[in-house]
């Protein structure tokens, strides 16, 4: 899972290296996010719900989201950031607390936080089952722009998909925390069998419901009403016709 920074869909689709990725793999075109600023997206995307926040302000939140989850349920799990460097409270620049959600769930910084240079050796080995993974605030396209962010993508998703990981069954999701203008984001799906436009209603409560299915845990909060697209990526067809 990537998760990128303040693009509209329009604009994250008219950057080369994204464009070709949702020529090859599954792009979903009906796609929302929850709102404005970052944060209430990040805890929509990890917990369900945004507790009613609508700030980027550091809050003690309640011990749950789906690290939590994953934890109790022997899932294997880590979130790479860019820039941490082994404090999710006063790491500094690129990286950025507001895009950590694992830190607000009962205050805690989980040991699963780690810098996103373990990201490579993980990949050759010991992959775990939900890879978080977050560029800093130039890298992610929130300081730097949508073309920044593309470059980098360039660069670390052919890494994942040489991974044995991914190779075997495994499915990379991307998506933009907010809009910026409107609300209409993309969400790719990359995985070997997938292609073409998913058109199914969905917003970033999907996602979480997406990726709780995959691992086979229950669905937290408002992802259990929410659209999922598993059985595509696992049935290996996407909702509508092929992308142009």
């Amino acid at each position: 899972m990537i998760v990128l920074e303040n693009t509209s869909y329009n604009v994250a689709l008219a950057q080369p290296y994204t464009a070709s990725l949702a020529d090859q793999y599954a792009v979903a075109t009906n796609y929302q996010d929850v709102g404005t600023p970052s944060l209430p997206n990040y805890l929509a995307m990890t917990a369900g719900t945004t507790f009613g926040i609508h700030d980027d302000g550091y809050h003690v939140l309640p011990a749950t989201g789906i690290g939590t989850q994953l934890t109790g349920a022997g899932v294997s799990w880590k979130a790479y950031f860019e820039g941490f460097t082994g404090d999710c409270f006063n790491s500094p620049y690129p990286y950025a607390l507001k895009h950590n959600p694992f830190a607000y769930f009962g205050g805690q910084c989980p040991a699963n936080v780690v810098p996103m240079s373990q990201l490579g050796a993980d990949l050759s080995g010991n992959t775990p089952q939900l890879s978080w993974i977050t560029p800093g605030l130039c890298n992610d396209g929130h300081d730097c722009g949508a073309g920044a962010a593309d470059r980098w993508l360039s660069q670390v998703v052919p890494q994942i998909t040489a991974s044995q990981a991914w190779q075997q069954n495994g499915v990379l999701l991307i998506t933009w925390d907010e809009s910026g203008a409107g609300s209409q984001v993309a969400l790719l799906a990359v995985a070997p069998s997938m292609k073409g436009a998913i058109t199914t209603p969905m917003n970033h409560y999907s996602l979480l419901a997406t990726i709780e299915d995959l691992l086979g845990v229950s669905r937290l909060a408002l992802a259990q009403q929410a659209s999922s697209i598993s059985k595509q990526i696992t049935g290996g067809s996407t909702t509508s016709t092929a992308a142009g």
